[in-house]
């Protein structure tokens, strides 16, 4: 008998069996994706001040998360990470970077790197509207 079943505590290994099946379909159909990890850091001495977190897949860059200390925004500090982020996808023969942020949030800084909204979505998070935004680079 088939049955759907919400599980939000789900078994490591029936997520891992998902992520394998939708993996081999699209390795099938576009092939590898060649994922991997990008991690920039800002460090003042010791301690992490802000970074960048996402990864690569299918030659795209994707910006899950930049953050900068407070004390530290306005100075320039977002652009050094973004332009490393950006120098880094070159060297990996990315065909360009793509983001999302909240309307409360670094629109405007995105575009003025560059960046260009490809789509919005209304509502999220209720009252707002979430941006979506790519910059290529070849």
């Amino acid at each position: 008998m088939i049955r759907v079943s919400v599980e939000p505590d789900a078994a490591p290994a029936d997520i891992q069996e998902v992520e394998a099946g939708l993996r081999d379909y699209n390795t099938v159909v576009i092939g590898p994706a060649h994922q991997r990890a990008v991690r920039i850091f800002l460090r003042e001495d010791d301690k992490i001040a802000g970074g960048l977190l996402g990864e690569i897949r299918w030659r795209w860059m994707y910006v899950a998360k930049l953050w900068i200390a407070e004390s530290l925004r306005g100075k320039g500090y977002g652009r050094k990470l973004m332009s490393a982020a950006e120098s880094h996808a070159s060297e990996q023969g990315c065909i360009g970077i793509y983001l999302d942020t909240f309307e409360y949030q670094a629109r405007p800084f995105y575009e003025k790197l560059g960046f260009e909204l490809f789509g919005t979505l209304e509502g999220y998070p209720p009252g707002y509207r979430q941006f979506h935004l790519a910059k290529r680079l070849l």
